[in-house]
């Protein structure tokens, strides 16, 4: 949260499209803090995009022509969005896809570790902590300005209402197990 994801994809996406590359945006349904036809950036930048509800949706949304296919939080994705990312790329496709590598309680976040070994590049921005200044990457959730029970539900969409950047030391999560795989 807050480290510039959105903002990284979107440079990704007008490089792509400078170059004459035929570019196809999407995002997850789930995601609603903004519009459904945009990925919006926390300083209000947009760029079009298609919702969609599904690993299985988004390919039958794709352009046979598509040559670059970008992912605005792909964490909200099922697991099969993996398995299109890479036959994507075996076919020549460019995959671009930003999303949370961690959970709101700071463990890996469903598929990803997956999508992160099989790319070819990775980009792993962090943001600022809101406590202490270092640098965050945790995304720390706040309910009525509490952190949240380690067994919360995993999905709460929110923005700066919810969630603040956090580093290691400044991340809680109340009644945390003691040992976490």
């Amino acid at each position: 949260m807050f480290s510039g994801k959105t903002e990284e994809l979107i440079r990704l996406v007008r490089r792509a499209m400078h170059a004459r590359r035929k570019v196809q945006v999407f995002k997850s349904s789930l995601e609603t803090r903004a519009d459904t036809e945009v990925v919006r950036t926390h300083d209000g930048t947009t760029f079009s995009a298609i919702a969609v509800r599904s690993s299985r949706e988004l390919e039958t949304a794709l352009e046979p022509d598509v040559e670059v296919v970008a992912i605005e939080e792909i964490q909200f994705f099922d697991a099969p969005i993996v398995d299109l990312c890479m036959r994507l790329a075996d076919q020549g496709v460019e995959v671009i896809c930003a999303g949370l590598d961690q959970d709101f309680r700071g463990v890996p976040f469903g598929f990803m570790p997956r999508l992160l070994a099989l790319a070819e590049n990775v980009i792993k921005l962090h943001a600022i902590c809101k406590k202490c200044g270092g640098d965050a990457t945790r995304t720390q959730r706040l309910v009525d300005g509490k952190p949240p029970a380690w067994d919360d539900p995993l999905i709460l969409i929110g923005a700066e209402e919810t969630y603040e950047a956090r580093c290691r030391r400044c991340h809680e999560v109340r009644r945390r197990p003691g040992k976490i795989v």
